[in-house]
Protein backbone atom coordinates (compact mmCIF):
# COMPACT_ATOMS: atom_id res chain seq x y z
CA UNK A 1 0.00 0.00 0.00
CA UNK A 2 1.54 3.29 -0.97
CA UNK A 3 2.12 5.84 1.61
CA UNK A 4 -0.31 8.78 1.47
CA UNK A 5 1.53 11.76 -0.38
CA UNK A 6 2.57 15.50 0.77
CA UNK A 7 1.78 18.70 0.23
CA UNK A 8 5.12 20.02 -0.15
CA UNK A 9 4.00 23.97 0.63
CA UNK A 10 2.01 22.28 4.18
CA UNK A 11 5.43 20.30 4.82
CA UNK A 12 8.14 23.42 4.14
CA UNK A 13 5.29 25.71 5.94
CA UNK A 14 5.26 23.53 9.11
CA UNK A 15 9.36 23.46 8.79
CA UNK A 16 9.60 26.90 8.20
CA UNK A 17 7.35 27.78 11.25
CA UNK A 18 9.19 24.99 13.69
CA UNK A 19 12.60 26.87 13.07
CA UNK A 20 11.33 30.18 13.41
CA UNK A 21 9.85 29.29 16.37
CA UNK A 22 13.57 27.65 17.78
CA UNK A 23 15.68 30.41 16.26
CA UNK A 24 13.21 33.23 18.47
CA UNK A 25 13.71 30.68 21.37
CA UNK A 26 17.35 31.02 21.08
CA UNK A 27 17.04 34.72 20.70
CA UNK A 28 15.58 34.97 23.99
CA UNK A 29 18.14 32.34 25.33
CA UNK A 30 21.15 34.75 23.77
CA UNK A 31 19.42 38.42 24.54
CA UNK A 32 16.58 39.18 27.20
CA UNK A 33 12.93 39.87 25.54
CA UNK A 34 12.47 43.31 23.95
CA UNK A 35 15.79 43.53 24.04
CA UNK A 36 18.51 45.09 21.30
CA UNK A 37 21.79 43.71 21.07
CA UNK A 38 24.86 45.68 23.02
CA UNK A 39 28.42 46.15 21.85
CA UNK A 40 30.60 44.90 24.56
CA UNK A 41 33.30 47.77 25.99
CA UNK A 42 36.63 47.48 24.27
CA UNK A 43 40.49 47.36 26.19
CA UNK A 44 42.29 50.19 25.98
CA UNK A 45 45.01 47.96 23.93
CA UNK A 46 42.26 47.32 21.15
CA UNK A 47 41.40 51.06 21.58
CA UNK A 48 45.06 52.28 21.26
CA UNK A 49 44.95 50.31 18.03
CA UNK A 50 42.10 51.15 16.26
CA UNK A 51 43.13 55.14 16.96
CA UNK A 52 47.01 54.49 15.36
CA UNK A 53 47.81 55.47 19.38
CA UNK A 54 50.20 53.97 22.14
CA UNK A 55 48.02 52.75 24.49
CA UNK A 56 50.18 54.67 27.18
CA UNK A 57 48.95 57.55 25.69
CA UNK A 58 45.57 57.00 26.12
CA UNK A 59 46.73 56.26 29.53
CA UNK A 60 48.02 59.80 29.90
CA UNK A 61 45.39 61.48 28.81
CA UNK A 62 42.66 59.90 31.32
CA UNK A 63 45.04 60.82 34.14
CA UNK A 64 45.39 64.20 33.15
CA UNK A 65 41.32 64.26 32.57
CA UNK A 66 41.42 64.52 28.71
CA UNK A 67 38.77 62.83 26.82
CA UNK A 68 36.13 60.45 27.68
CA UNK A 69 36.61 58.74 31.49
CA UNK A 70 37.11 54.59 30.88
CA UNK A 71 35.70 52.43 32.72
CA UNK A 72 38.27 50.71 35.17
CA UNK A 73 37.99 47.26 35.47
CA UNK A 74 39.82 44.26 37.51
CA UNK A 75 43.63 45.02 38.07
CA UNK A 76 43.19 48.41 36.57
CA UNK A 77 42.40 47.47 32.80
CA UNK A 78 40.68 50.48 31.31
CA UNK A 79 37.76 49.58 29.30
CA UNK A 80 35.96 52.47 26.52
CA UNK A 81 33.01 51.86 24.88
CA UNK A 82 31.85 52.50 21.56
CA UNK A 83 30.91 56.19 22.29
CA UNK A 84 33.84 56.86 24.16
CA UNK A 85 36.06 55.48 20.91
CA UNK A 86 34.17 58.06 19.27
CA UNK A 87 34.63 60.87 21.34
CA UNK A 88 38.53 60.12 21.59
CA UNK A 89 38.04 60.64 17.97
CA UNK A 90 36.89 63.47 17.94
CA UNK A 91 38.72 64.76 20.39
CA UNK A 92 42.50 63.71 19.15
CA UNK A 93 41.24 65.25 15.66
CA UNK A 94 41.34 68.82 17.36
CA UNK A 95 45.12 68.15 17.53
CA UNK A 96 45.97 66.41 14.99
CA UNK A 97 48.38 67.70 12.59
CA UNK A 98 46.94 65.97 9.52
CA UNK A 99 43.55 66.61 8.82
CA UNK A 100 41.09 63.10 8.45
CA UNK A 101 44.03 61.35 10.94
CA UNK A 102 41.09 60.47 13.49
CA UNK A 103 37.66 61.10 11.65
CA UNK A 104 38.58 59.67 8.09
CA UNK A 105 35.62 60.00 6.94
CA UNK A 106 34.20 62.82 3.97
CA UNK A 107 34.73 66.26 3.50
CA UNK A 108 32.85 69.00 1.39
CA UNK A 109 33.15 68.01 -2.24
CA UNK A 110 33.35 64.17 -1.46
CA UNK A 111 30.55 61.97 -3.04
CA UNK A 112 29.25 59.27 -0.79
CA UNK A 113 30.52 56.02 -1.62
CA UNK A 114 28.00 53.30 -2.21
CA UNK A 115 29.75 49.87 -2.13
CA UNK A 116 27.73 47.06 -3.45
CA UNK A 117 29.34 43.65 -2.22
CA UNK A 118 27.92 40.70 -5.00
CA UNK A 119 27.70 37.26 -6.02
CA UNK A 120 25.04 34.79 -6.77
CA UNK A 121 27.23 31.73 -5.56
CA UNK A 122 26.36 30.87 -1.85
CA UNK A 123 29.55 30.24 0.13
CA UNK A 124 30.93 33.06 -1.20
CA UNK A 125 31.36 34.74 2.33
CA UNK A 126 29.04 37.86 0.78
CA UNK A 127 26.89 38.78 4.23
CA UNK A 128 30.22 37.80 6.28
CA UNK A 129 32.10 40.36 4.19
CA UNK A 130 29.61 43.20 3.93
CA UNK A 131 29.24 42.66 7.72
CA UNK A 132 32.55 42.83 9.03
CA UNK A 133 33.32 45.63 6.43
CA UNK A 134 30.38 47.81 7.77
CA UNK A 135 31.32 46.88 11.42
CA UNK A 136 35.18 47.94 11.10
CA UNK A 137 34.51 51.27 8.90
CA UNK A 138 32.30 52.24 11.54
CA UNK A 139 34.57 51.83 14.40
CA UNK A 140 37.46 53.37 11.87
CA UNK A 141 34.98 56.66 12.34
CA UNK A 142 33.06 56.96 9.28
CA UNK A 143 29.50 57.31 9.45
CA UNK A 144 28.17 53.96 7.73
CA UNK A 145 24.66 52.64 6.61
CA UNK A 146 24.32 49.14 5.79
CA UNK A 147 21.25 48.03 3.55
CA UNK A 148 20.41 44.22 3.62
CA UNK A 149 19.04 44.02 -0.08
CA UNK A 150 18.67 39.61 0.39
CA UNK A 151 15.47 38.69 1.18
CA UNK A 152 16.94 35.83 3.58
CA UNK A 153 17.98 38.86 5.36
CA UNK A 154 21.19 37.18 6.98
CA UNK A 155 22.82 40.74 7.33
CA UNK A 156 19.70 41.81 9.78
CA UNK A 157 19.92 38.30 11.69
CA UNK A 158 23.89 39.14 11.88
CA UNK A 159 22.46 42.95 13.76
CA UNK A 160 19.81 41.31 16.19
CA UNK A 161 16.76 41.21 13.35
CA UNK A 162 14.52 38.35 12.63
CA UNK A 163 12.51 39.53 10.16
CA UNK A 164 9.49 37.63 10.43
CA UNK A 165 9.65 38.63 14.55
CA UNK A 166 10.67 42.31 13.97
CA UNK A 167 9.48 43.14 10.53
CA UNK A 168 6.00 42.76 11.03
CA UNK A 169 4.87 46.12 9.19
CA UNK A 170 7.62 46.21 6.63
CA UNK A 171 10.38 48.37 7.00
CA UNK A 172 12.88 47.01 4.75
CA UNK A 173 14.34 49.16 1.45
CA UNK A 174 11.37 47.74 -0.30
CA UNK A 175 8.96 50.71 1.32
CA UNK A 176 11.23 53.12 0.42
CA UNK A 177 11.83 51.93 -3.63
CA UNK A 178 8.33 50.64 -4.39
CA UNK A 179 6.39 51.87 -7.10
CA UNK A 180 2.96 53.05 -5.54
CA UNK A 181 3.55 54.67 -2.17
CA UNK A 182 6.59 54.82 -1.32
CA UNK A 183 7.86 55.98 2.48
CA UNK A 184 10.96 57.97 2.81
CA UNK A 185 14.05 56.51 2.92
CA UNK A 186 14.34 57.84 7.05
CA UNK A 187 11.15 55.73 8.14
CA UNK A 188 13.56 52.25 7.36
CA UNK A 189 16.57 53.18 8.60
CA UNK A 190 17.29 51.77 12.44
CA UNK A 191 20.41 52.33 14.12
CA UNK A 192 22.42 49.14 15.74
CA UNK A 193 24.54 48.80 18.96
CA UNK A 194 27.41 50.37 17.12
CA UNK A 195 28.50 53.47 17.08
CA UNK A 196 28.30 55.21 13.28
CA UNK A 197 26.57 52.11 11.82
CA UNK A 198 23.01 52.38 10.71
CA UNK A 199 20.96 49.40 8.81
CA UNK A 200 17.84 48.77 6.33
CA UNK A 201 17.47 45.46 7.61
CA UNK A 202 15.58 42.93 4.91
CA UNK A 203 12.62 40.47 4.61
CA UNK A 204 11.17 38.51 2.37
CA UNK A 205 9.08 41.49 1.20
CA UNK A 206 12.14 42.76 -0.95
CA UNK A 207 10.75 40.01 -3.17
CA UNK A 208 7.88 41.91 -4.59
CA UNK A 209 10.14 44.88 -6.11
CA UNK A 210 11.06 41.69 -8.11
CA UNK A 211 7.57 41.41 -9.08
CA UNK A 212 6.53 44.89 -9.33
CA UNK A 213 8.82 45.47 -12.03
CA UNK A 214 7.95 43.28 -14.80
CA UNK A 215 4.65 44.91 -14.38
CA UNK A 216 5.74 48.62 -14.19
CA UNK A 217 8.09 47.48 -17.36
CA UNK A 218 4.92 46.52 -19.10
CA UNK A 219 2.39 49.59 -18.32
CA UNK A 220 6.07 51.55 -19.24
CA UNK A 221 6.31 53.39 -16.06
CA UNK A 222 8.09 56.46 -15.88
CA UNK A 223 10.19 55.64 -12.99
CA UNK A 224 13.01 53.10 -14.42
CA UNK A 225 13.29 50.64 -11.93
CA UNK A 226 17.15 50.78 -11.92
CA UNK A 227 17.60 54.66 -10.47
CA UNK A 228 15.28 53.52 -7.62
CA UNK A 229 17.90 52.38 -5.18
CA UNK A 230 19.87 55.74 -6.17
CA UNK A 231 17.46 58.28 -6.01
CA UNK A 232 16.06 56.54 -2.24
CA UNK A 233 19.80 56.65 -1.14
CA UNK A 234 20.28 60.32 -2.58
CA UNK A 235 17.71 61.74 0.01
CA UNK A 236 19.83 60.37 2.84
CA UNK A 237 23.08 61.24 1.68
CA UNK A 238 24.58 64.00 3.29
CA UNK A 239 23.78 62.02 6.88
CA UNK A 240 27.06 59.06 5.87
CA UNK A 241 30.35 58.65 4.23
CA UNK A 242 29.67 54.97 3.32
CA UNK A 243 27.05 52.77 2.11
CA UNK A 244 27.73 49.27 2.12
CA UNK A 245 24.90 46.82 0.22
CA UNK A 246 24.37 43.40 0.70
CA UNK A 247 22.87 42.16 -2.41
CA UNK A 248 21.23 39.21 -3.16
CA UNK A 249 22.61 36.19 -4.26
CA UNK A 250 20.83 36.50 -8.36
CA UNK A 251 21.20 38.95 -10.64
CA UNK A 252 17.35 40.19 -10.72
CA UNK A 253 16.12 43.78 -10.36
CA UNK A 254 16.85 44.71 -7.22
CA UNK A 255 20.54 43.72 -7.63
CA UNK A 256 20.56 45.42 -10.88
CA UNK A 257 19.17 48.79 -8.96
CA UNK A 258 21.73 48.66 -6.47
CA UNK A 259 24.53 47.94 -8.89
CA UNK A 260 23.43 51.18 -11.01
CA UNK A 261 23.23 53.41 -7.83
CA UNK A 262 26.79 51.91 -6.75
CA UNK A 263 30.42 54.05 -6.92
CA UNK A 264 32.25 50.80 -5.70
CA UNK A 265 32.17 47.17 -6.49
CA UNK A 266 32.79 44.40 -4.04
CA UNK A 267 33.01 40.51 -5.83
CA UNK A 268 33.73 38.09 -3.49
CA UNK A 269 35.12 34.59 -4.59
CA UNK A 270 35.23 31.19 -3.04
CA UNK A 271 38.90 30.00 -4.74
CA UNK A 272 37.69 26.76 -6.21
CA UNK A 273 36.95 25.65 -9.56
CA UNK A 274 33.19 25.66 -9.64
CA UNK A 275 32.88 28.69 -7.98
CA UNK A 276 35.34 30.55 -10.43
CA UNK A 277 33.69 28.99 -13.44
CA UNK A 278 30.12 29.91 -11.45
CA UNK A 279 31.83 33.74 -11.46
CA UNK A 280 32.35 33.63 -15.27
CA UNK A 281 28.71 33.08 -16.04
CA UNK A 282 27.86 35.68 -13.30
CA UNK A 283 29.85 38.20 -14.79
CA UNK A 284 28.98 37.64 -18.39
CA UNK A 285 25.28 37.77 -17.49
CA UNK A 286 26.42 41.05 -15.31
CA UNK A 287 27.82 42.52 -18.57
CA UNK A 288 25.22 42.08 -21.01
CA UNK A 289 22.24 43.59 -18.24
CA UNK A 290 23.92 46.45 -17.19
CA UNK A 291 24.68 47.26 -20.85
CA UNK A 292 21.21 47.55 -21.36
CA UNK A 293 20.59 49.52 -18.58
CA UNK A 294 24.10 51.83 -19.53
CA UNK A 295 21.88 52.48 -22.69
CA UNK A 296 18.38 52.87 -20.98
CA UNK A 297 20.61 56.03 -19.51
CA UNK A 298 21.92 54.27 -16.91
CA UNK A 299 24.96 55.35 -14.43
CA UNK A 300 27.87 52.83 -14.87
CA UNK A 301 30.51 54.25 -14.34
CA UNK A 302 32.71 53.31 -10.70
CA UNK A 303 35.18 54.53 -8.67
CA UNK A 304 36.84 50.90 -8.23
CA UNK A 305 35.91 47.24 -8.74
CA UNK A 306 37.50 44.32 -6.67
CA UNK A 307 37.15 40.57 -6.12
CA UNK A 308 37.82 38.91 -2.54
CA UNK A 309 39.04 36.13 -2.00
CA UNK A 310 37.18 34.33 0.54
CA UNK A 311 37.21 31.58 3.03
CA UNK A 312 41.26 30.87 2.01
CA UNK A 313 42.95 28.23 3.01
CA UNK A 314 46.93 28.77 2.63
CA UNK A 315 47.98 25.36 2.77
CA UNK A 316 45.39 24.37 -0.26
CA UNK A 317 46.95 23.46 -3.12
CA UNK A 318 44.25 24.11 -5.39
CA UNK A 319 43.47 26.94 -4.10
CA UNK A 320 46.55 28.91 -4.25
CA UNK A 321 46.58 27.76 -8.11
CA UNK A 322 42.68 29.14 -8.44
CA UNK A 323 44.06 32.46 -6.35
CA UNK A 324 47.34 32.45 -8.88
CA UNK A 325 45.21 32.14 -11.72
CA UNK A 326 43.01 34.69 -10.70
CA UNK A 327 45.56 37.64 -10.15
CA UNK A 328 47.58 36.47 -13.64
CA UNK A 329 44.08 37.31 -15.29
CA UNK A 330 42.69 40.21 -13.03
CA UNK A 331 45.73 41.93 -11.96
CA UNK A 332 45.11 45.00 -9.77
CA UNK A 333 41.47 44.16 -9.85
CA UNK A 334 42.06 40.84 -7.46
CA UNK A 335 42.42 43.26 -3.95
CA UNK A 336 46.15 42.20 -2.15
CA UNK A 337 44.73 40.43 1.23
CA UNK A 338 42.68 36.99 1.53
CA UNK A 339 39.82 36.93 4.12
CA UNK A 340 41.08 33.15 5.97
CA UNK A 341 39.18 30.34 6.26
CA UNK A 342 38.39 30.39 10.27
CA UNK A 343 36.57 28.49 12.86
CA UNK A 344 36.57 32.49 14.89
CA UNK A 345 34.71 33.71 12.30
CA UNK A 346 32.36 30.86 12.20
CA UNK A 347 31.82 30.51 15.56
CA UNK A 348 31.07 33.62 16.38
CA UNK A 349 28.31 33.21 13.65
CA UNK A 350 26.69 30.95 15.93
CA UNK A 351 25.96 34.01 18.19
CA UNK A 352 24.73 36.02 15.52
CA UNK A 353 28.19 38.15 15.87
CA UNK A 354 31.22 38.85 13.97
CA UNK A 355 34.74 38.95 15.22
CA UNK A 356 34.60 42.82 16.01
CA UNK A 357 32.02 42.04 18.64
CA UNK A 358 32.99 38.54 20.17
CA UNK A 359 36.04 38.87 23.25
CA UNK A 360 39.00 36.92 22.02
CA UNK A 361 39.36 35.01 24.80
CA UNK A 362 36.65 33.01 23.77
CA UNK A 363 39.19 31.86 21.05
CA UNK A 364 42.64 30.20 20.95
CA UNK A 365 44.79 33.33 20.60
CA UNK A 366 46.32 32.11 17.84
CA UNK A 367 43.41 31.33 15.82
CA UNK A 368 41.90 35.07 16.71
CA UNK A 369 44.48 36.64 15.81
CA UNK A 370 45.50 34.93 12.75
CA UNK A 371 41.36 35.62 11.52
CA UNK A 372 41.35 39.52 12.85
CA UNK A 373 44.82 39.90 11.15
CA UNK A 374 43.05 38.84 8.18
CA UNK A 375 40.03 41.07 8.16
CA UNK A 376 41.71 43.75 9.43
CA UNK A 377 43.88 43.88 6.38
CA UNK A 378 41.37 43.10 4.00
CA UNK A 379 39.04 46.08 5.27
CA UNK A 380 42.10 48.28 4.91
CA UNK A 381 42.73 47.88 1.83
CA UNK A 382 38.93 48.49 1.01
CA UNK A 383 39.22 51.58 3.13
CA UNK A 384 42.30 52.90 1.02
CA UNK A 385 40.13 52.69 -2.12
CA UNK A 386 37.61 54.92 -0.49
CA UNK A 387 40.09 57.32 0.56
CA UNK A 388 41.74 57.36 -3.17
CA UNK A 389 38.41 57.56 -4.77
CA UNK A 390 38.09 61.03 -2.56
CA UNK A 391 41.44 62.20 -3.96
CA UNK A 392 43.81 60.97 -1.16
CA UNK A 393 46.05 58.22 0.20
CA UNK A 394 44.84 57.44 3.56
CA UNK A 395 44.67 59.75 6.24
CA UNK A 396 45.97 62.44 3.98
Amino acid sequence: MNAPRQRIDQLVGDHALRLSERLQAHRAQLFPPNARKALRKFTSGEVAELLGVKDAYLRKLHLEGKGPSPEIGAGGRRYYSPDDIQALREFLEQGAKVPGTYLPGRRPGDHLQVITVINFKGGSGKTTTAGHLAQKMALDGYKVLAVDLDPQASLSALHGFQPEFDLLDGGTLYDAIRYDDPVPLRDVIQKTYFTNLDIIPGNLDLMEFEHDTPRALAQRDGNLFFTRVGDALATVEGDYDVVVIDCPPQLGFLTMSALSAATAVLVTVHPQMLDVMSMCQFLLMTSNLLGVVAEAGGDMTYDWMRYLVTRYEPGDGPQNQMVSFMRSMFGEHVLNHTVLKSTAISDAGLTKQTLYEVEKNQFTRSTYERAMESLNAVNGEIEELVQQAWGRGHGA
